[in-house]
């Protein structure tokens, strides 16, 4: 059981959730300056090579048609997404004061609901879905459309199919007139994808660091990651935070985790990463709507803020897993998350 799977998901989805809430800090109290604690965006880095990671493993020596494929990636992500999707377009209909970076628009919620990349009407300048941070999910889905194409290829031509189709897509978004869909497609973040598939072949090789080189790798690689977020600008990142996030990848699937006591809270809030990065926004924005309202400063407290901000966002992201996640048997648990 590659329980450090599990535990790099939980990690990845709080750094994002303190990323949301420091930006969150300005509009709650707009005294703080918090630009010195803007930490975490990179936590979508180790999703993406985690991504091709668990991809990879889960399907390598089994025979998986695209159909069967697309079908477990469909009923794992759609539902839950859409369901936060159409709330969202909802309360932007009927509150829009409640919202501050989604406003009501029928062609972004069709292209959000379909994962398709679309400007938002609230910022035309980016280019994410009705749900923000869903800007991630049409990656991941755009990676298992091409992923599910390649599958009926023999393994050992997969990984250079692979490199071929993200090299062709990277140059034609370079040489096509500039759209949203090249500017979109065209960045080079697409390989970190690449960059967990070509880690988890290694891993079915027992190609692995040893012991201690795996450690010092993992530590490396999370103290570059924080480095080079403070230092590197998010054009960059697919180099200046998805090497790090490999390294930490490679490091982790390294270590004999079977050795080591689990930690049982950080494996279930792995279990409940996809629903806590999905659910919360809304919880960040109901702190924000608490701070206004409230006729004592309490939530304005920086510290307080953000620690609520973790712990609210993992208890309603492990409520919402309850409700949205059928009972698995026992066995499923030594299988790799997918």
């Amino acid at each position: 059981m590659l329980v450090q799977l599990q535990y790099l998901r939980a990690i990845a989805a709080l750094m994002v959730v303190y990323f949301h809430a420091i930006l969150q800090l300005a509009k709650v109290n707009p005294a703080v300056d918090a630009t010195a604690f803007i930490y975490g965006e990179t936590g979508v880095d180790i999703f993406f090579v985690l991504s091709g990671f668990v991809m990879w493993l889960t399907t390598s020596g089994r025979a998986m048609s695209p159909i069967d494929f697309a079908r477990r990636r469909i009923r794992r992500i759609v539902p839950l997404y859409w369901l936060a999707t159409l709330f969202s377009a909802a309360v932007a209909l009927v509150a829009p004061s409640l919202l501050k970076s989604t406003v009501f628009d029928l062609p972004h919620l069709v292209t959000s609901l379909f994962f398709l990349p679309w400007s938002n009407p609230a910022d035309p300048s980016t280019i994410t879905p009705v749900v923000v941070p869903g800007w991630t999910l049409n990656y991941e889905m755009f990676f298992y459309f091409v992923f599910a194409l390649l599958l009926p290829l023999s393994e050992v031509r997969r990984i250079p199919a692979m490199f071929a189709v993200f090299t062709v897509i990277l140059v034609a978004c370079r040489l096509l007139p500039e759209s949203t869909v090249t500017r979109f497609y065209g960045e080079p973040i697409i390989l970190e994808f690449l960059a967990g598939v070509v880690l988890a072949w290694l891993y079915g090789q027992k190609m692995l660091l040893p012991n201690r080189w795996a450690w010092a790798a993992l530590a490396m690689g999370f103290a570059f990651l924080f480095i080079n977020e403070a230092l590197m600008q998010p054009e960059s990142r697919f180099y200046a935070w998805g090497i790090p996030a490999i390294f930490i990848i490679y490091g982790a699937v390294s270590i004999d985790f079977s050795r080591l006591p689990v930690l049982g809270w950080l494996n279930y809030l792995g279990d409940c990463s996809y629903s806590i990065y999905i659910t919360h926004a809304f919880t960040l924005a109901f702190l924000r709507v608490a701070a206004d309202r409230l006729p004592i400063g309490i939530l304005q407290q920086p510290v307080l803020f953000v620690i609520l901000s973790l712990v609210l966002s993992s208890i309603g992201g492990a409520i919402i897993h309850e409700i949205t996640t059928p009972r698995r048997k026992a066995a499923v648990a030594s299988r790799p998350p997918a």
